[in-house]
């Protein structure tokens, strides 16, 4: 069994996931192993970057599978695409190694592979429920019961939009986190820079204070000295009065 997405049903021409979803169909279908065009086209296509968000999408692997059996796929793909095996297309084929290589890494990490099988639960519940609500109004409606879910392609193939939704939403949020994390560190680093700058500044400001402290005190004494001198002089002079003067009398 094909991982999610490996298999092909109706679907909007618009919807990008519809589209894909039906694609790596009609080419399992010619080639159950697919060449290693097939492989490079697939795993470098247009939105390839948010379509390999899915390790087991990367791998085409259930999620049930044995980590025995991620290997052995992983050594299948990897000789594949290997740049390589690709000398003619090695700068594609480098591309779609890596997003092999990655998906196979992610897969070996415990945590990495718990919180991928997370995300496809939660798609697949999210359909189970939207079948389960359809069915409810349909009752409710007195109409049959019958639903396009109940076929196993389609169910299969709206499990893999939603979970394909789900791990870009995750990727999206993840990518803003980063980005607010970044910012945050910027802001800090430059409130440190102003601070090392305003400590250097302040610094400088008493080593120069205090080199210029005793010419400041000598020029406050001359200052003063001066001062006094004058006040000195002043006060001498307010004794000296002048001649009166006699008024002439006439007979």
């Amino acid at each position: 069994m094909a991982a999610p997405g490996a298999g092909g049903s109706s679907g909007s021409a618009s919807d990008p996931f519809s589209t894909y979803y039906s694609e790596v169909k009609q080419i399992e279908k010619r080639d159950s192993v697919l060449t290693s065009k097939q492989q490079i086209d697939r795993l470098i296509r247009p939105g390839s970057s948010y379509f390999n968000l899915n390790p087991f999408e990367v791998l085409q692997i259930d999620p049930e599978v044995t980590d025995d059996e991620i290997k052995k796929r992983f050594r299948q793909l990897s000789i594949l695409v290997h740049p390589d095996k690709n000398q003619d297309d090695p700068d594609r084929a480098q591309k779609a190694f890596e997003a092999v290589d990655k998906a196979y890494k992610c897969l070996l990490d415990p945590e990495q592979k718990k919180r991928a099988l997370d995300v496809i639960q939660a798609g697949q519940e999210y359909v189970e429920h939207i079948v389960k609500e359809k069915k409810k109004q349909l009752k409710k409606e007195g109409k049959s019961l019958v639903v396009e879910e109940d076929d196993p392609e389609v169910f299969k193939q709206a499990v893999y939009k939603q979970t394909m939704k789900l791990f870009a939403e995750l990727e999206i949020k993840r990518k803003e986190r980063e980005a607010k994390e970044m910012h945050e560190r910027k802001r800090q680093r430059e409130e440190e820079i102003e601070a090392q700058e305003r400590a250097k500044r302040d610094r400088e400001w008493q080593k120069n204070f205090e080199e210029s402290r005793d010419g400041r005190v000598d020029s406050w004494r001359n200052f003063q000295a001066h001062t006094k001198g004058k006040k000195k002089e002043k006060k001498a002079r307010t004794f000296l009065k002048p001649p009166k003067v006699k008024m002439e009398q006439r007979e």
